[in-house]
């Protein structure tokens, strides 16, 4: 079972400010990894409990939620958390 991907304005903005490179890793990790077994991805505590994080670079992480109901990955962010 393949999950469907969505992203959110901020997500789209984000993957816009990617390199070509980083940008063709990230639709690799989707179509692969996160579309195929969204669960695999590190959970997150705190403030973004919830959601998943998915390492992209040594800086960049792909965060994302998961609806079951509907079989989609959301895409909320696509770039760094540790400022730009």
């Amino acid at each position: 079972m393949t999950y469907r991907i969505r992203f959110t304005k901020q997500a789209e903005k984000d993957i816009h400010k990617l390199s070509p490179k980083l940008q063709a890793k990230l639709k690799d990790i989707l179509r692969n990894r996160i579309a195929v077994s969204p669960h695999a991805g590190k959970p997150l505590v705190g403030e973004l409990k919830g959601h998943y994080s998915a390492r992209l670079s040594y800086q960049d992480r792909i965060v994302y939620t998961i609806r079951e109901d509907e079989l989609v990955v959301m895409v909320i962010r696509a770039r760094t958390h540790y400022g730009d």
